[in-house]
């Protein structure tokens, strides 16, 4: 890969998670909103397969995580898993198809859910797992299936123009 396609992945995470921090919570609903970052990862790794949706996974899990200020790792780790997943079946879809990224988003926000979830139940936090399913998961999906087609639409066309450019 060029330095040049690269620096435009690079600048294409920047922006997507500045949207996420800045912009997104607006339309937010008790506190949650639209998670772009595992959106990203998700269809990073449908288009480009098993590593490099590990490596978007630990990217976007990196940042997250620096920048959030909660534990480190619980990004980074459930990023990367669920990258790993979805890159599997890379070479199962077409890259063009946008309804097989759709119906796989709530999939990818609760495996999110369900893994940051247990991580902090196993660090010892008391959780009440059917009022955070109410409260936080059924809105991450609806926000995260809503916004799906939209990215990997951005995913696609952006490594479309990777390749032509690259």
């Amino acid at each position: 890969m060029k330095w040049n396609i690269i620096f435009a992945w690079a600048i294409l995470i920047i922006l997507m998670y500045a949207a996420q921090t800045s912009l997104l919570p607006y339309i937010g609903y008790n506190g949650v909103s639209v998670n772009l970052m595992l959106l990203l990862t998700v269809s990073t790794a449908f288009v480009h397969g098993y590593r490099h949706g590990v490596l978007m996974g630990l990217i976007t899990g990196i940042l997250q995580d620096f920048t959030t200020g909660s534990y480190f790792g619980c990004s980074i780790f459930s990023y990367m898993l669920i990258g790993g997943f979805f890159g599997k079946f890379s070479d199962r879809i077409f890259k063009e198809q946008l309804l097989f990224p759709v119906l796989s988003a709530p999939l990818a926000a609760t495996m999110y859910f369900f893994i940051v979830t247990s991580l902090l139940f196993l660090i010892g936090y008391k959780i009440d797992f059917l009022q955070m399913i109410q409260t936080i998961l059924q809105p991450l999906i609806l926000y995260q299936v809503a916004f799906s087609w939209l990215v990997h639409k951005l995913v696609y066309d952006f490594d479309k123009f990777s390749k032509r450019h690259g």
